[in-house]
């Protein structure tokens, strides 16, 4: 059986990026098992000599308060999902369900919002946060998180074309109004586009580092991502600490998407195609 050279290659991309995934990641648990003498003397990828060494592991957790960390990111991330998906469900049904003038520059205002990088803002962005009071509070990211995905809205807004206006309809005649029919009709149905956004939203929570290192500078108020942080100082550093943390922040979303991954391409897959 011969095999066709579209085959070939389809298969050869996808070993090339296996092998660029995992390197770094096998270097870095390579690394978190060394002890600081051993890293040093040997190569990246060779393999450590006690895998038993767990010390990096608890020296990470206790001096980089990662246990706070996980505190704070909880926090942060619960808070902004709820209010991702209220207002992001909320747009989309305004937008879907109802006719006003501008409908389709909001639209394409959406669309513009998604294309500027964020970076280019931030300026603007920090006097706003600054003036409003929320500088170097957890309100700080959990608003920026909150109001700056579009994204989810657009996922709302596929999922949102799926659901008939029949059903409004029916409620409006039994005397249904529209927050009614937004919670006991919209919002249940939308659970599928719910489940999406929470993933996807949720990791992109959790592996934040810009948001919260400029606006949270308080050490109290450390998310997971800057824990790590803590073991760069003035004389270097200590990478076996730093690769032990990287890989206690990797497992909790490693775990997630393992068991939730099928959620996550069913959800994009229908919001896509619908």
């Amino acid at each position: 059986m011969k095999t066709s050279l579209p085959t070939i290659g389809k298969y050869a991309s996808l070993v090339a990026a296996s092998v660029a995934v995992f390197l770094p990641l096998t270097a870095l648990l390579f690394a978190s098992f060394k002890t600081s003498e051993e890293y040093a003397t040997t190569s990246a990828f060779e393999a450590p000599k006690n895998w038993f060494n767990f010390q990096n592991y608890l020296e990470a957790f206790d001096k980089g308060s990662m246990l706070q960390g996980f505190v704070n990111t909880s926090f942060i991330m619960i808070v902004s999902l709820a209010g991702t998906i209220l207002i992001g469900t909320m747009a989309a049904y305004a937008v879907d369900r109802f006719h006003f003038r501008g409908k389709s520059l909001v639209l394409g205002l959406f669309l513009i919002a998604t294309l500027v990088p964020g970076v280019t803002t931030q300026v603007a962005t920090f006097q706003i946060v600054n003036g409003l009071g929320l500088f170097n509070s957890p309100w700080a990211a959990i608003v920026l998180f909150t109001g700056t995905d579009i994204i989810a809205i657009y996922i709302f807004l596929q999922f949102m074309a799926t659901i008939p206006k029949a059903l409004d309809e029916a409620a409006r005649i039994d005397g249904a109004n529209h927050f009614t029919i937004y919670f006991r009709i919209i919002l249940p149905l939308l659970k599928p586009a719910i489940a999406t956004v929470i993933i996807i939203k949720g990791i992109a929570v959790y592996n934040e580092f810009y948001i919260p290192f400029l606006y949270m500078p308080n050490p109290d108020l450390g998310v997971i991502s800057t824990s790590l942080f803590r073991f760069k100082g003035p004389f270097g550093a200590h990478w076996e600490l730093l690769s032990a943390g990287a890989i206690l922040v990797i497992i909790p979303t490693l775990v997630i998407f393992l068991f939730l991954q099928r959620f996550i391409y069913r959800g994009l897959a229908s919001g896509s195609v619908k």
